[in-house]
């Protein structure tokens, strides 16, 4: 009797169903700055130099992301290259789609005005697609990352919240009614919220360390520390640190730092 070979998946169809994860990925985790009407107005604003910065700067970040937890396991450079380029141009046109839906793009609108703003959303929407694979596909759980990886995925984590709340008017209010006392104990929060989330909650996910100690500053503090440079990153693009003394800059990391450092301390639960 002949046996009959187990039917396989064609490829074409393999990396169709790829791409849809990734624009689902794309979607979900973009959704909360394709419907945040300071994006739409940033996406017109912003100084096209920043912008172009921006997106550059977003390309060796999805590509560190593909290597880590891209759309497809294995491959080379040149994969993760290609892969990387795909999420963004997935970003792109789910972004596109998603604020044309919504009326934040109009057909009156100039090219620029179109391009600004799907080129915006295309980095944290690109973030969203890559991530699809941990999330909604096969998973590769378990996985030993090395330090510097997780101190990669932490600022990954960070960049994300960090857009998110960054275009908020609630950030410049709330930095400007903390008082240095507050600001203080905000900084000790964020790290003390950080760590416990990691290593003492129980999480899924959460990670065992048999130097606690030497965790909290090992991973913890230095963290933070990329989470406020993440987040100063930010503030400068968006336009925030303009005319603000130091002061008023230190203040404002520190309160973006909070929700930014959830996201660090969950991106290492979570990815």
């Amino acid at each position: 009797m002949t046996a009959v070979a187990a039917p396989r998946v064609p490829s074409d169809l393999a990396f169709a169903r790829d791409l849809a994860r990734g624009a689902a990925g794309a979607l979900i985790f973009a959704v909360p700055l394709l419907m945040t009407m300071e994006m739409w107005a940033l996406g017109h604003a912003m100084d096209r130099p920043r912008l172009a910065l921006f997106v550059a700067s977003g390309l060796p970040l999805l590509f560190g992301l593909s290597w880590s937890v891209g759309l497809r396991e294995g491959g080379g450079w040149l994969d993760h290259a290609l892969e990387t380029l795909t999420a963004v141009a997935l970003g792109f046109l789910v972004s596109t789609a998603v604020l044309f839906g919504v009326g934040a793009l109009r057909l009156d609108l100039p090219v620029d005005a179109w391009l600004g703003q799907a080129a915006l959303q295309s980095v944290p929407a690109g973030i969203g697609a890559l991530l699809a694979r941990r999330q909604l596909g096969a998973s590769r759980a378990g996985e030993p990352r090395g330090y510097a990886a997780e101190l990669f995925l932490m600022i990954v984590g960070a960049l994300f919240l960090a857009l998110n709340m960054a275009p908020t008017e609630e950030m410049l209010l709330i930095a400007w009614r903390l008082n240095a006392v507050q600001s203080v104990a905000l900084l000790a929060a964020t790290l003390g919220l950080m760590h416990a989330f990691v290593y003492g909650v129980g999480f899924a996910g959460q990670h065992a360390h048999d130097r606690p100690l030497l965790a909290f500053f090992h991973f913890t503090v230095a963290g933070y520390g990329l989470v406020l440079l993440t987040c100063l990153y930010v503030l400068w693009l968006l336009g925030r640190t303009d005319g603000q003394g130091a002061h008023e800059i230190a203040a404002l990391a520190v309160v973006l730092g909070f929700p930014a450092g959830l996201g660090a301390a969950a991106a290492r639960l979570l990815v």
